[in-house]
């Protein structure tokens, strides 16, 4: 099971149990209490073994009842083809019915993260287009999604995005401070992507004032995180070719930034 689902019924149930440890156990919580229970009892019965035809009617129950988890997992499975046949117009419904539904859940909520990438979702589509479920591309709404998904929920992955969308000369509207203030955001959460684009722009100065110790400290900081995955390659190239260029003055500085950023991140 994800990470992210484990940590989604974690939180689900401690929120429940606080509320009943304290004795108040409102409609509201009482709703969390029994989404929790359900999902745990699903996802544990899919690690039970329990067939994929009952796995996906019990998913499909919660979802009906508007659990957002269940919604989420659904459009994943449709989207990629996991355990059902592959229908990206499905996954459109359920991450668009999570959007609609949860458009105001509160940002520090408990199933914040699951909306916001719902808006992140949606907005590649838009961005992209869906014809089979009737949408063309529209760059503007897909950008709209994604701000939304960046400022009132403060994703990561939404910040880098529309970081990326301003640094897009062929954008709308280009504009390498903005892309860069958003990938500032991202970084600064541990995206990974937005640590390394943002690090070579600062350090060769494309369209914002160079920061040489600053770039070359948030490459170093993505590099040292991308060892051994399917980023290091690329982040690794861009962290060389700046290195053969600074001073060693600068590198120095910048691997100390690093050590001293890269520990506040982690602690976050």
């Amino acid at each position: 099971m994800p990470i992210s689902d484990r940590l989604r019924l974690t939180l689900l149930a401690s929120l429940a149990g606080a509320f009943a440890l304290a004795g108040t156990v409102t409609t509201q919580a009482q709703s969390a209490i029994d989404a929790a229970n359900e999902m745990a009892g699903i996802l544990s019965s899919a690690e039970a073994g329990v067939s994929g035809t009952d796995m996906l009617a019990a998913l499909e129950g919660a979802a009906a009842a508007g659990q957002p988890l269940a919604l989420w997992r659904l459009g994943i499975m449709y989207e990629s083809g996991m355990g059902v046949e592959q229908d990206r117009v499905k996954a459109f419904g359920y991450f668009s019915r999570i959007a609609d539904q949860n458009a105001d859940t509160p940002p520090r909520g408990i199933e914040a993260d699951i909306v916001a990438q719902s808006f992140v979702k949606m907005g590649e589509y838009y961005r992209v287009g869906l014809p089979g479920a009737g949408i063309a591309a529209d760059e503007e709404h897909s950008r709209d999604l994604l701000i939304h998904a960046a400022s009132y929920f403060g994703d990561a992955d939404a910040q880098y995005r529309v970081g990326m969308l301003f640094l897009d000369p062929e954008s709308e509207d280009p504009n390498p401070l903005q892309g860069a203030r958003w990938l500032s955001l991202a970084a600064r959460k541990g995206h990974l992507s937005a640590q390394a684009v943002l690090g070579d722009l600062l350090f060769n100065g494309n369209g914002v004032p160079a920061q040489p110790v600053e770039g070359l400290m948030w490459l170093t900081i993505a590099h040292e995180a991308t060892i051994g995955t399917e980023n290091e390659v690329w982040v690794n190239e861009l962290l060389t070719r700046a290195m053969s260029v600074a001073t060693p003055d600068q590198r120095a500085s910048a691997v100390n930034a690093a050590q001293v950023v890269g520990s506040q991140i982690a602690s976050n």
